[in-house]
């Protein structure tokens, strides 16, 4: 039971002084950035799978093995299954919320962009890696340079690669009013052993 009557006054309200303000503002909507961040980063590690272990290593405490069992890469390429479709869904967030909202030009035949662009390895390879390294250069720890050096390194070698003429998305029809898309087809494996 409180010690307080209703007659006793509560404790006196904080009060931050009017020059303040916009400091405290700032302060806390970087915070909540941070903590959001921090979230993200929180979801997608509960998503992955337990790690893989080292070359050779066997988990049943076996002699070691002359194989891996799996990649140990955080790149898309070399995941599967369950992993795959976490890191499409993480990725797939990023590309609509963040990317094509910011960076996504109008599209026309001399830059095409494909709607499904999750259907074409290709692009899901360059978009991943472009995501990676945006994660790492617009940390705090990559500096007041980092962003830059995400537009310089990445992002316009990425956007040259993906959206030209001959890119992954130069099947797909670029009028939304008759959209089409089509994966173009790789070239076929050679046989091992086989002399060019």
């Amino acid at each position: 039971m409180s010690n307080t009557s209703p007659t006793t006054a509560g404790p006196e309200p904080f009060r931050v002084a009017d020059e303040n303000l916009d400091d405290l503002a700032s302060t806390l909507a970087k915070t909540m950035a941070e903590v959001k961040r921090h979230g993200v980063i929180l979801d997608r590690l509960g998503s992955e799978p337990d790690p893989v272990p080292p070359a050779g290593q066997r988990t049943d405490g076996g002699a070691p093995d002359a194989e891996a069992d799996g990649p140990a890469s955080v790149f898309i390429v070399a995941l599967g299954g369950k992993a795959y479709v976490a890191e499409l869904a993480a990725l797939s967030d990023w590309v609509n919320y963040l990317f094509l909202p910011i960076y996504g030009r109008e599209i026309s035949t001399t830059r095409p962009w494909c709607a499904r662009w999750d259907q074409h390895p290709e692009a899901v390879a360059r978009l991943h890696a472009l995501w990676l390294a945006w994660q790492q250069l617009t940390d705090t720890e990559a500096g007041l340079s980092g962003p830059s050096t995400w537009h310089r390194d990445h992002l316009d070698q990425t956007l040259a690669h993906l959206r030209a003429p001959d890119g992954p998305f130069a099947a797909c029809t670029t009028s939304p009013t008759r959209p089409n898309h089509r994966v173009l087809a790789t070239p076929a494996p050679t046989p091992s052993g086989a002399v060019a």
